[in-house]
């Protein structure tokens, strides 16, 4: 039979236990009250060669679920979950740990392999440190923390599967609207202003091919496009001339240039009695 995790006290029939994570081995401190708002440091528990620990325990985080007395009734189902720290070959309990919102389990600021856990008895409260020896260990805790505060409302799941509570909460019934008449009355008539039938009526009322097409481009366009020049009507400019052809154009005014006369040819002396002296 089911048993309170706390009280030892039996369960109803219906109640349903389950283990979200179990760590065979894991070292509980007596850790020194919280100095600073900061967080705890984990490097505090183990000096002196660990004369801070006082336990070696297993730790089970057990979760129990009692469903409605109604089965119609989802949000009457009590769900919770305890950290429970016992002894490995007995199985006796140590401390249990209610974990009732995030701020019962703390990391520990320099090591992710440590936790500060308030744990409860008789009615008091205690803060203990607990550490793995492993670091995979430590991840797997936290992970199984995450999903627990999931389920006890903490944290937002958004990959949750939509419950048809849920889905009736969130669904609201629409409101009938009284139907409205758009139809026109006898004698009412609309306007529509179509700026692209421009130059069609102006084709109607006697105007060119021509005059029409331009109306119709004037409104497509906010920029006229530029008037159309030459005969053939084209509107481009003549494309660029081609490498060769500058090639072939200096050439040809090279070969001029060293083809006209000299200066000596022209009857001028450039030398020492020279008119250029």
């Amino acid at each position: 039979m089911n048993a309170d995790p706390l009280t030892g006290a039996p369960l109803p029939p219906n109640a349903i236990q389950r283990i979200l994570y179990i760590a065979p081995k894991v070292h509980v401190y007596q850790i020194p009250p919280l100095t600073s708002t900061k967080g705890y440091q984990a490097s505090t528990w183990t000096a002196d060669n660990n004369k801070r620990q006082i336990f070696t325990a297993r730790l089970r985080i057990l979760e129990t679920s009692i469903p409605s007395p109604t089965p119609t009734d989802d949000s009457a189902e009590k769900v919770t979950t305890t950290l429970l720290l016992e002894d490995a070959g007995s199985g006796q309990l140590f401390a249990a740990a209610p974990y009732t919102s995030p701020a019962v389990v703390e990391q520990a600021l320099d090591s992710s392999r440590f936790f500060a856990v308030t744990v409860v008895g008789e009615g008091r409260k205690a803060v203990l440190g607990m550490g793995f020896e492993e670091r995979s260990e430590a991840f797997d805790f936290s992970i199984a923390l995450q999903d627990a505060r999931r389920v006890l409302g903490f944290e937002s799941n958004p990959n949750a599967p939509t419950t048809s509570s849920s889905r009736n909460r969130g669904t609201k019934k629409p409101i009938d609207e009284p139907k409205r008449d758009f139809s026109l009355k006898e004698g009412e008539t609309i306007s529509i202003n179509l700026g692209g039938l421009k130059g069609r009526r102006e084709r109607r009322e006697g105007g060119s091919p021509e005059q029409a097409q331009r109306s119709e481009q004037d409104a497509l366009f906010s920029i006229k496009p530029p008037p159309s020049s030459g005969a053939s009507g084209s509107g481009f400019l003549p494309p660029p001339p081609s490498a060769k052809s500058v090639k072939e154009e200096r050439r040809r005014s090279r070969q001029t240039f060293e083809a006209s006369p000299k200066p000596e040819d022209l009857g001028f002396d450039d030398g020492e009695f020279g008119e250029f002296q």
